[in-house]
């Protein structure tokens, strides 16, 4: 795929994965360009890292010396480049078919999960390469110990990357670890229900290079007549890789293992987060690394960016940002909140992601959001979607059994908040609410 190529061109470049892949490219040396409909803060720092990008559609000018087109799924057929590319002999590949080619070259460790793999990741890439290890790392969200997607060392022979099941994405990369950290219902959009999601893990896991193992988390089911090895991790007694949480010590989850000798100290709150490092331990511990170095590395992780991202902290105010969309996600960025900040007043503000998500779990995310103390929601933010008659943020706002809710416009919020605070302000969503972050936390600090 990548003989004879030096100019790539990104059609939908501002995406994380897609940025991510700019980014390993760019710093290869090839010639990297793209468009994008929006400028964002993650496509200025490509534009400052030398990658030409443009934000609007320049039709068939857009091919002149082009050697290679990667597209995602999100780019509209209606976008005359996307158009003019198709039309042309120039190749044109997705992301997920970029990645998977680029895997090949190396020990491929790649996590995927309805919930926690951008975290699990993220938390692989770090303990490796703060042990020592040289690895490349492809993660879906900006960590924040290295301020970028994108791990690239020249020398690495591991790779490690996030597997999307959005799009069946994952199907290109063939591991040798895979971790699932969770198979729930989601995007239903995309398949027709969950056996048909689950099918689609299973496919994945199958995908797995002969002598190879799988991880799974506890409570995820395996496939059937699996021929690789597969272990699980979790706290229960009988999982190979066991968790064993001690408490919050000076602010941190201390936790240890059944297969290390000494504890573990983490900055991230939350028991789905000690899963998640429960999960990224145990590659380390298949691959050998020194327990020392390993607990240095956990101690040093800063997390992701939107993953309960402490936001600001003023004048009796907190405020944090999560990418929860999802009811099993908002269930565990309240918990964790609840864990960090006991008796404390919460309140949540969620922007609904997608008409489908919210018809489709309207019940689940009521019963979620009512274990908040108050709960201000946004309008549906449609993505790829257009509108679904019935399907509304009211319908939610009015299955929701506090008393304390309102459905507030983005516009109005920065005065809804000014007017309404409390003590910790929980705010979730994978839409453009991360657009409001800095104008509330200005509000809160006034």
């Amino acid at each position: 795929m990548l003989e004879n190529t030096k100019n790539i061109y990104f059609l939908g470049i501002g995406g994380i994965g897609m940025s991510a892949l700019a980014r390993y490219f760019n710093m290869l040396d090839y010639n990297v360009s793209g468009y994008d409909k929006t400028k964002t803060e993650l496509t200025k720092t490509l534009e400052e890292e030398g990658i030409s990008i443009h934000y609007s559609d320049l039709g068939s000018e857009a091919i002149k010396g082009i050697d290679l087109v990667v597209f995602t799924p999100a780019i509209p057929n209606e976008l005359e480049e996307y158009i003019a590319f198709r039309n042309s002999n120039i190749r044109l590949v997705k992301r997920a078919e970029v990645l998977g080619e680029i895997a090949k070259d190396y020990f491929t460790i790649a996590i995927a999960g309805t919930h926690g793999k951008t975290t699990i990741t993220s938390m692989v890439a770090h303990f490796l390469n703060e042990s020592g290890v040289a690895v490349n790392a492809f993660i879906g969200g900006i960590a924040t110990n290295y301020n970028s997607n994108l791990i690239l060392n020249k020398n690495a022979k591991i790779m490690v990357v996030e597997a999307d099941e959005f799009d069946r994405s994952f199907l290109h990369i063939h591991p040798d670890i895979a971790i699932i950290s969770s198979m729930d219902a989601d995007h239903l959009d995309i398949y027709e229900n969950t056996d048909s999601l689950k099918h689609s893990f299973f496919e994945f896991a199958n995908n797995i290079k002969d002598g190879g193992t799988l991880l799974l988390c506890e409570d995820v089911d395996a496939p059937e007549n699996f021929k690789q090895n597969i272990e699980y991790y979790g706290e229960g007694q009988n999982n190979f890789y066991q968790l064993i949480p001690k408490g919050i010590i000076d602010g941190k989850q201390e936790f240890s293992t059944s297969f290390y000798r000494k504890d573990f100290r983490i900055s991230m709150p939350g028991r789905h987060n000690l899963l998640n490092a429960s999960a990224a331990v145990s590659v380390a511990k298949i691959l050998n690394i020194e327990e020392e170095k390993l607990r240095k590395s956990i101690l040093s992780y800063l997390g992701v960016k939107r993953r309960f991202e402490l936001i600001s902290d003023c004048n009796n105010h907190i405020l944090i940002d999560d990418y929860a969309h999802h009811p099993t996600e908002i269930k565990a960025a309240i918990a964790a909140a609840r864990e960090m900040y006991n008796g404390k007043e919460l309140m949540g503000i969620f922007q609904p992601h997608l008409f489908s998500r919210t018809r489709d779990f309207i019940n689940d995310f009521a019963n979620e959001l009512s274990k908040l103390d108050k709960v201000v929601l946004l309008d549906i933010y449609p993505a790829r979607e257009l509108p679904i008659e019935g399907v509304s943020s009211q319908l939610l706002l009015d299955k929701i059994k506090i008393k304390n809710k309102k459905l507030v416009s983005k516009e109005n919020i920065e005065k809804y908040i000014s007017e309404n605070s409390s003590e910790i302000t929980l705010m979730m969503g994978a839409g453009d609410i991360n657009k409001l972050v800095s104008k509330i936390s200005k509000t809160l600090c006034k």
